[in-house]
């Protein structure tokens, strides 16, 4: 892993570059330029997931075509679209019947969205499908040996509420791409809901708690564990094409053993203060670090 330079007065200046939500599991993502804090992250990030007729959700993993599904935001409802199809329109005050599905280890309480979504997807990604909403009521915490006392709540993100990367992280890795020949990627790739400045190549990895100042109080982040990658960073938001010169390339400097020598990208987050207080673009931080 990378060395990263510690400041001598403890702590660094960072300011948010970006904020970005994935309101679909695995779908497209969302830029915003202001986002509610809520228990489980950023408003509407992973609060609906598609599963097969068991149940299970399935991503990009295995469907990498999901990340041709589109979404907007708007004041009451959420549209969709995506090549080839007409545009779904997905009422955010409304859910259907009650059901329980699986992400990953945890089988949770969660609403169908109906069958009109359900075909809309199943057309676009050419099998059996359905959409389903995170049970606001459902308490699925991140793993304790992460977040020791501190109950983090997470919808249908992979295991933790938050994830922060560093603008000089993608730079950084796109220098190595374009050194071998490779085309750069853009962040999208890491599907991130904060993209810091103010920090060196993977500086994020060093961090332990950034303090933001809202007009309501302050939040207070912590950073917790490594983001582990998969094979989802190598497939083009834009095309849904797959490759692997993103993972190749990660391979070569970025093994954490922190995480048993996995390829990460990122920090995992917990929200330790800071529930129903906004987060902006531009808005200023202090991040201190975990080793002095």
């Amino acid at each position: 892993m990378n060395s990263v330079a510690m400041p001598s007065d403890g702590d660094q200046a960072v300011s948010i570059a970006s904020l970005h939500v994935y309101p679909i599991k695995s779908c497209g993502g969302v830029d915003l330029n202001e986002a509610l804090l809520i228990e489980t992250g950023l408003e509407f990030d992973r609060a609906w997931m598609l599963v097969d007729p068991a149940g299970r959700f399935v991503t990009q993993r295995e469907l990498p075509r999901m990340a041709l599904a589109k979404p907007v935001l708007k004041t009451s409802e959420m549209v969709l679209r995506a090549p080839g199809m007409l545009a779904l329109h997905v009422a955010l005050d409304r859910v259907e019947t009650p059901t329980r599905v699986t992400v990953w280890d945890d089988e949770v309480a969660a609403y169908d969205m109906g069958d009109l979504c359900a075909q809309w997807f199943s057309d676009l990604l050419g099998r059996p499908l359905r959409l389903v909403r995170f049970d606001p009521e459902q308490k699925r915490l991140s793993e304790p040996r992460w977040t020791g006392a501190l109950a983090a709540e997470n919808g249908f993100a992979d295991a933790f509420p938050l994830l922060v990367t560093a603008s000089a992280s993608i730079t950084e890795l796109n220098r190595r791409l374009e050194a071998s020949g490779e085309a750069a990627v853009t962040m999208a790739r890491f599907r991130p809901n904060l993209v810091l400045d103010g920090l060196d190549a993977h500086g994020e990895d060093a961090l332990d708690e950034i303090v933001f100042a809202t007009d309501d109080g302050p939040v207070r982040l912590k950073l917790v564990k490594p983001c582990a990658r998969c094979t989802i960073p190598d497939v083009d938001p834009a095309s849904a094409a797959t490759g692997h010169v993103v993972g190749d390339a990660l391979a070569g400097y970025r093994a954490d053993a922190r995480v048993g020598g996995q390829i990460t990208f990122g920090m995992n987050a917990v929200i330790v203060e800071g529930i129903e207080r906004a987060l902006r673009v531009g808005m200023t931080g202090r991040a201190t670090f975990k080793f002095q």
